[in-house]
């Protein structure tokens, strides 16, 4: 731990004006990034007497080496680095309000020829149009399949859409008239688009003209005797009303805002966002959150809404009701109504419904505080009695705060793969998470694996230091690519290294760090059989007691660099096995093995395609889909006579996909 004194800048360096500030620790990495309207009053606060700060704030300041930071002119500019500074570093010590889980949406795919309404989760993609979040994806689904009555829109995946089309007949959906199969040509994509445009209006909340148009189109059928015609529309308004029944009426017609509350203690803070479109709550999401600093619920809710929608401005509301005001409401209003196109409120309802309907969100962001503390009350005490005991059961000078495992997979020697998982503070880093395919190793030699992969990988750690150390004197060890903007894939060291095996693994490993020059990185193993913890050039292995949260720890780390090798393994072993039944087909070359591999994904949906399906592919014509086919059925023939395959790290059968 360093003395904020010993990195603090000299008297009058720090500019008053506004700009962004970033700590970083010894090793370089960015761990707190702020804004300040006045850099040198608020940087001058963290070098004060570390006992009068606040705890968090103190661990902040005696974990950091270093301070750095960068004036903008405005307040807006200061949010907008601030937010781009938060996600390029993601440092540990700022609030990072986590999802606990993928919420669904509700997307309609308008960049298509023809669009096809779905249920998604996960990052939005151009050329559709999202609705949600909603909070279960069977609610979700039973709305369109009611709503595809009155709105006969394509739901079909392209897959069903392409063999329809081929076939010339349509899926159950075209028959049971809840689509109006523009796939065999009942409809023109103008015509089909005019569907998709008013189911869209009405999911965005523009629900009144539809309702009052197919009362009247059924009362004209009634008075014309077409009965059957009113009748169809009776169930459709039916549908309709039942639809709309889903989705409570909280606020006048039209509102289009989002409520946040929040729930918070010393230690972490809870926030849910109830989202209301034409006054109906279209979905409702949670975060908990741990706190790192000692701001208060204006600070909080700032946070929250820079990360909330500065990433994401297609979810900008025209309003925005928030328990208390941000400090800087005015510029987050600025910034916000700039990324949406037109004016953003920001503001604390004081009564009337929409103070009701704050009060209900904040009743649920209290109970999903006080259930998150139920189930994860000793989360964060076990992580650091899991990462202590490491500490004192392999002799480190420190607790591992970065811990990195290394898994080998192969195939009897073949399509020989390696994993690198990475657990910070006890927790998956899974965008960090490498993949390695292994060349330099002949056969199924796992030691000689292990050592061409912690080469590799920390001679790129090496190299990332030395371009580093070209920038420090500049402006601080350059840790992020100055192209992308993004962290470079290995510029941070490990505080533990764990390679999942015994002593011959563990020494393969120390020899090629002892052969880069690197000595301040402890390596061990972990053996499956006995759940030994193996340490380089020691005879006998270290026992941690079976209910230690230090050998659970180091389980879970190696089961998951484990799974993530297995799972490259496969996916190389399918593309493999693609590629060499291909390889005798006449006039399918590299490129067309690769487009063809893309298309399909798998052998076994290539297994399952017929002729014509295979012919759509690019420069895939009819003879020579007709030659695929019949190597692929060759090779089905021939399977079933070749004795079973096992795989060596985890001996199972190996079934074919």
């Amino acid at each position: 731990m360093a003395s904020p004194s010993s990195y603090r800048p000299a008297p009058g360096s720090i500019p008053t004006q506004p700009g962004v500030y970033r700590f970083r620790d010894a090793k370089g990495r960015v761990i707190y990034v702020g804004k300040a309207k006045n850099l040198r009053a608020r940087l001058s606060s963290y070098f004060q007497d570390v006992g009068g700060l606040h705890p968090r704030t103190a661990s902040m300041v005696t974990t950091g080496a270093s301070v750095e930071w960068t004036v903008v002119k405005t307040e807006v500019e200061a949010l907008q680095l601030e937010y781009s500074w938060i996600k390029e570093f993601d440092p540990r010590f700022n609030v990072k309000y986590r999802d606990d889980k993928s919420y669904p949406w509700l997307a309609v795919t308008v960049g298509e020829e023809f669009p096809r309404v779905m249920v998604g989760r996960g990052a939005k993609k151009r050329g559709t149009r999202y609705f949600g979040p909603y909070s279960h994806a069977w609610a979700i689904r039973e709305t369109v399949d009611l709503l595809l009555r009155v709105f006969p829109m394509r739901s079909c995946s392209n897959g069903v859409f392409t063999r329809s089309r081929q076939i010339g007949r349509p899926c159950l959906l075209g028959y049971i008239d809840k689509c109006v199969a523009p796939c065999v040509g009942n409809v023109t994509a103008e015509e089909h688009r005019r569907i998709v445009d008013d189911f869209c209006d009405f999911m965005a909340g523009n629900t009144s003209a539809f309702v009052k148009r197919i009362e009247r189109e059924m009362y004209a059928a009634s008075e014309a005797l077409d009965f059957e015609k009113a009748a169809r529309l009776r169930d459709d308004l039916a549908a309709m009303h039942k639809a709309l029944e889903k989705q409570a009426v909280v606020l006048p017609d039209g509102t289009d805002a989002d409520i946040i509350a929040l729930a918070e203690d010393p230690l972490e803070v809870a926030v849910q966002i109830f989202h209301v479109r034409g006054g109906r709550i279209r979905g409702q999401r949670g975060w908990v959150a741990d706190r790192t600093d000692e701001g208060g619920t204006p600070e909080l809710v700032q946070d929250f809404v820079l990360q909330m929608y500065a990433g994401d401005p297609e979810s900008i509301p025209r309003e925005v009701l928030v328990p208390a005001l941000p400090p800087d409401a005015d510029v987050l209003e600025e910034l916000l109504g700039d990324l949406r196109g037109s004016r953003v409120t920001i503001r604390v309802p004081q009564r009337g419904a929409k103070l009701d309907l704050q009060q209900t969100v904040a009743n649920n962001a209290g109970q999903a505080l006080a259930l998150h503390k139920t189930k994860r009350a000793s989360d964060l005490t076990t992580r650091n009695r899991a990462l202590e005991e490491i500490q004192q059961a392999l002799g480190l000078d420190e607790v591992p705060l970065r811990i990195e495992c290394y898994d080998i997979s192969n195939l009897q020697g073949t399509e020989v793969v390696a994993s690198m998982v990475v657990f910070e503070d006890g927790l998956a880093r899974k965008g960090e998470y490498r993949r390695f395919v292994i060349r330099g190793v002949d056969g199924q030699n796992d030691v000689a694996s292990m050592h061409e992969v912690i080469t590799r990988r920390f001679r790129r750690l090496l190299d990332e230091q030395a371009r580093s150390e070209q920038r420090v004197t500049e402006d601080g060890p350059m840790l992020v690519d100055p192209e992308t903007g993004r962290p470079r894939k290995f510029a941070y060291s490990p505080g533990l290294v764990v390679v999942d095996g015994g002593p011959p693994q563990v020494a393969a490993a120390q020899q090629a760090l002892d052969e880069l020059g690197i000595d301040d990185i402890p390596v061990c193993g972990l053996a499956k059989r006995l759940e030994e913890v193996w340490l380089p050039r020691q005879e006998d292995p270290v026992i941690l007691p079976r209910t230690s949260e230090g050998l659970y720890l180091l389980q879970r780390v190696r089961d998951e660099a484990h799974r993530f090798a297995i799972a490259h393994h496969r996916s190389r072993r399918s593309k493999s096995m693609v590629e060499s039944l291909l390889d005798d087909v006449p006039g399918l070359g590299e490129v067309r093995r690769k487009t063809l591999m893309k298309h399909f994904g798998s052998l076994r949906k290539l297994r399952a395609a017929e002729v014509e399906e295979i012919a759509l592919v690019p420069g895939i014509g009819p003879r020579t889909a007709a030659a695929i086919k019949q190597a692929v059925a060759a090779s089905d023939a021939t399977r079933k006579t070749v004795s079973p395959r096992v795989n060596t790290a985890t001996g199972e059968i190996i079934e074919e996909d």
